[in-house]
């Protein structure tokens, strides 16, 4: 069967090409209603598909634009992931998604393989190794942006969450309800991971404008066996804190399941807080409390950003950071009892 074309579309219509270039394209500001429907019928009947690549090497532009994410599991990552593509598709851009897996290989192979596929423009969650290619894509002038963690030089925008803030409410929280002996649990501290260094940071300085110091023991970090070993010695040595705050839902997982292994229950033998919230935190009883991160806004917030710099012809040389505040503190029995 022959493919249609937009002229079949305009002949079968009885309109003029341009004026079907300009409904597939949304310029419908001197359009009709009538004309619109009609345009509407003779795509569906002919069952006519613009044809994109074309279209794009004739403007140079795409409309698409790649993400490439840390780590996908995330359920902030997700979440951010689908305000991006809201928003984008509010403007009329596709959305390609690549998940690094916090290698920096990987995502290094991702910016290669999206900018051969000619994406308009890249929001990456960094990882750590790839600076040197940021800078080169500074150099080309090529629009980025990054999302949940810095990159030294703040070489383009950047959108994280404000994780002073972040610890300080958790610190708060516990204290208010005289828990003093408070930990922390988070994953592998390695440079550059914005999040985890920040947290920990945060939670030191909130205990100690409390005139509380941090106990080195009770910084659980890892991978999940380490996480796991560090708690059951904590255990097994009768050492285990009051409290315990933990920086994403992943870390929140490895705490839970110890938590079960040793029969231990929330709240009556440990508090725990933490950032991140899961549609699963719902099942559990007594609900913990919960620090969200505003996903929505600062995934729309990157996109948009990112569609206005690739309106722009020129990077500036440096950007500051958008910090978020967290935007929910959702009080669980567990800390009012």
């Amino acid at each position: 069967m022959k493919k249609s074309t937009m002229a079949d579309v305009a002949k079968l219509a009885g309109i003029s090409k341009s004026t079907v270039s300009q409904y597939i394209n949304n310029r419908f500001t001197y359009m009709s209603e009538p004309t619109k429907e009609r345009i509407k019928n003779a795509i569906e009947e002919l069952q006519y598909v613009p044809n994109f690549t074309a279209k794009s090497l004739k403007q140079k532009k795409t409309r698409t634009i790649g993400v490439i994410v840390a780590n996908i599991l995330h359920s902030f990552t997700t979440e951010v992931i689908r305000a991006i593509e809201d928003e984008c598709e509010r403007n009329n851009f596709q959305l390609i998604v690549c998940n690094a897996d916090d290698n920096s290989a990987k995502e290094r192979k991702y910016i290669d393989i999206l900018l051969a596929k000619q994406v308009d423009g890249l929001i990456i969650f960094p990882t750590t190794g790839n600076f040197d290619y940021y800078q080169y894509l500074k150099e080309l002038q090529f629009p980025v942006v990054f999302i949940d963690r810095k990159v030294d030089g703040n070489i383009y925008p950047t959108f994280l969450l404000d994780n002073d803030a972040a610890a300080e409410i958790a610190v708060e929280s516990f204290y208010q309800n005289g828990i003093q002996e408070a930990g922390i649990v988070l994953p592998p501290l390695k440079k550059n991971m914005t999040p985890r260094e920040e947290r920990l940071e945060g939670f030191r300085k909130a205990l100690a404008r409390r005139g509380i110091q941090l106990k080195e023991d009770w910084i659980v970090e890892g991978n999940s066996q380490k996480v796991s070993e560090h708690l059951k010695t904590l255990y097994r040595n009768n050492d285990l804190p009051k409290g315990f705050f933990t920086v994403n839902d992943v870390s929140l997982i490895e705490l839970l399941k110890f938590l079960k292994s040793k029969r231990l229950k929330i709240p009556r033998d440990i508090n725990v807080i933490t950032i991140d919230f899961s549609v699963y935190l719902d099942l559990l009883n007594p609900p913990i409390t919960i620090i969200k991160q505003p996903t929505v806004e600062i995934g729309v917030e990157a996109a948009s950003c990112l569609l206005k710099e690739i309106q722009e012809e020129e990077r500036k040389q440096e950007y500051e950071l958008r910090r978020f505040t967290p935007v929910t503190h959702i009080e669980s029995e567990q800390i009012k009892k």
